[in-house]
């Protein structure tokens, strides 16, 4: 395949839709991600209908091993390498839960997403990543995984403080920072923060368009060779760790 190749998980709505139509747009192949195959079926549609021909369903649950290695080798019989590895997939779980009454099960369920599912991801499609020229990694982050602003009180999402899913978000930061290090020679491997986004996620609560969370994380994917690498970023610039 010449053209350019993204995986994006969670990619059947919202963030992620929005992600594939902008690179879609820009002239990439598009594995849409999805773990429910209905959805995922219909989000491929809507975007074939806009014009958009290289789209292609790759059902995908982050949160399983088996699943995540049956995308795996579903994508190896398509195609010979993946450019870019989107990490998006991930879950807000009970986002009132007070740290000191935060339950396991609560916990696990978003971590096990929000971290660990896209750890799982890199790891498995690693050397399909490893044959591409020039490889990209964007794991998506949040303004909530930041421990600068969450310590400062003039910051306007200050009193928003979560037991797991911005911790979660908090780990996946530090993850990238480790990944991008060991990759440093080859990859650009980047956190990035798309925003308080008016989606399904927040109950349509946040202000910024999805079109615009969305350019961040296709500016990151689509990186020269002279771009940044190991950092956190927003559409404002850097997002303090």
């Amino acid at each position: 395949m010449n053209k350019q190749t993204v995986l994006i998980t969670g990619a059947n709505k919202g963030i992620g839709l929005e992600t594939a139509r902008q690179l879609a747009k820009a002239g990439y192949h598009i594995f849409l991600g999805s773990r429910d195959q209905d959805n995922g079926k219909k989000a491929v549609e809507q975007l074939q209908l806009e014009g958009f021909a290289d789209v292609e369903l790759l059902l995908i649950d982050v949160t399983d091993e088996q699943s995540v290695k049956q995308a795996h080798d579903s994508l190896a019989k398509r195609t010979d390498k993946l450019d870019v590895l989107i990490n998006n997939a991930g879950i807000p779980g009970i986002f009132t839960e007070v740290a000191s009454g935060a339950s396991d099960a609560n916990l696990r369920k978003v971590f096990d997403t929000n971290f660990f599912g896209a750890i799982r991801t890199v790891r498995i499609f690693m050397d399909l990543l490893k044959k591409s020229a020039n490889p990209r990694i964007v794991n998506v982050s949040s303004d909530l995984a930041s421990l600068t602003l969450h310590n400062d009180p003039a910051w306007e999402f200050y009193p928003y403080k979560s037991a797991a899913y911005g911790p979660s978000k908090t780990a996946l930061n530090a993850y990238t920072v480790a990944l991008a290090f060991e990759l440093k020679d080859t990859f650009k491997v980047n956190a990035v923060n798309p925003g308080y986004t008016n989606t399904e996620f927040n109950q349509n609560r946040g202000y910024k368009k999805v079109e615009d969370a969305a350019a961040p994380i296709v500016q990151y994917a689509m990186l020269a060779a002279d771009g940044p690498t190991g950092k956190f970023v927003s559409d404002y610039g850097e997002t303090p760790w």
